[in-house]
Order: C-alpha cells, then structure tokens, then sequence
C-alpha cells in the first residue's frame, strides 16, 4: 500500500485525481449477479472493464491485464484459493488490487492487504464509494478508509510492513543474497538501472515504516527479517 494518502472514500478525495485515460478494470468474483453490477458500474463511471472472472486464474489466462489496471477483488472464492497469493499473483502481473468484499473474516482481509492489495471496500457500501476507491487506487492515491484502517490498527505487527511489491521482493532477495545489482539486473533480465530504481523504492518504503536500511548491510537484515532470506544463506 503505497502512495499519497487520503483520509476515506466519500468525501473530496476525488478533486485529488485527474485522470489522463480512461481507467481499466477487472473484476474477478465467484457470483454472476455482483459481475453483472459491475457491469453497470463501469458503463456509469467510464471504467473500461477487461474481464469479469471467476477466479484468478481465469483472469491470468485470459491475459487481458496490463500494468497499472485495477482488479476488484472478492476475498473468498469458490476455488478455494488463498487471498495474500491472489493478490500476490495479480500484483506481479502488474495489476493494482482493491478488495470488494463482505469482508467477514478478519484474518483473510488482513492477508490480502499486507499482500499488498490497495484497500477494502466492503459490498454493503455504495456504487460510488467503490468507483472512487477506484479512481484513488488508479492514481496511486493510499485510500485510508474506515475499514481499511480499522484493519490496519488492530495488526500490531502491520505498521512495520514496508509493503514491497512482488518485484521489489524479489529484487530485494537475490541482492541481499550476495548478488551485486549487475547480476540481479542479468538474472532477471531487466535492466541495472532498474534494479537499482527498486532498491532505491525499498529503502524508501522501510524508512518510510522506521526501518532504515541506508546500506546494503541493513537491506541484509531487512530481507532476513521479513523472512525474504534465510540468515544461513549468508
């Protein structure tokens, strides 16, 4: 969860955006009737909906996502799948994940949001509120509502979280494995340049928690910590 942050949905976050495409989304919900009211969210809003699925990995097989569009996420799936890995699995394609939910089970919302997923927007809150919480999430904007916060608060641990995305988790692990940021940028076949835009974000976002990690030492022992790498490795 990361970004500039607003204090809910509902109010004047909205003047905070101003969108220079139409929005893409998706939504992936084991209930056709809530699908085909998004449907109609979309059409009122000016979302440009890319797949409504019933699970993840129909969404992925279809390879309709595309960096930066948004996937509107029910928690629990008929398929059985685990909520921190939907997410998980979304947010390396790219995506950016918001949690529309009756959100019951506490446990599961937590989950979701340390995996990563932008808020929660519970099903018994308005069409609007969802739409907003869209354009917010799009925009890159942290939506710090009611029950995203009232989860976050009652997490002890949670605050401490740095948030890394997928790609920065995996940057992170081999370079505090021992690779230099070369070898990383070989590895995975991205650029040196962009290796070090990742650890540069990393040191960013556990500063930003009151983790420091000025050196590549403290990254170390970041990566140990969140259980990234094992400390025998080294």
């Amino acid at each position: 969860m990361t970004g500039r942050s607003v204090e809910s949905v509902g109010g004047n976050s909205s003047d905070l955006l101003t969108p220079k495409h139409e929005i893409r989304v998706a939504i992936v919900d084991d209930h056709e009737a809530v699908r085909e009211g998004f449907r109609s969210v979309c059409e009122r809003y000016g979302f440009q909906l890319i797949s409504a699925s019933d699970t993840v990995a129909e969404l992925l097989d279809s390879n309709a996502l595309r960096e930066n569009d948004v996937v509107v996420l029910d928690l629990s799936l008929a398929d059985g799948s685990k909520p921190s890995e939907n997410v998980a699995n979304l947010i390396a394609q790219g995506a950016k994940v918001l949690i529309f939910s009756i959100a019951d089970k506490r446990s599961q919302v937590t989950e979701a949001l340390r995996a990563g997923a932008g808020a929660l927007i519970r099903k018994s809150q308005t069409m609007a509120e969802l739409a907003e919480a869209i354009e917010l999430v799009a925009s890159n904007v942290e939506v710090n509502n009611t029950e995203t916060s009232a989860v976050i608060d009652s997490d002890a641990d949670f605050k401490l979280r740095a948030g890394l995305s997928a790609k920065e988790r995996e940057v992170l692990s081999l370079y505090a494995s021992g690779f230099t940021m070369r070898q990383v940028a070989s590895q995975l076949q991205i650029k040196e340049s962009t290796v070090k835009e990742h650890i540069d974000r990393v040191r960013g976002k556990y500063s930003s928690v009151g983790r420091p990690a000025p050196d590549k030492a403290n990254l170390v022992l970041r990566a140990i910590e969140d259980g990234l790498i094992d400390a025998v490795q080294l």
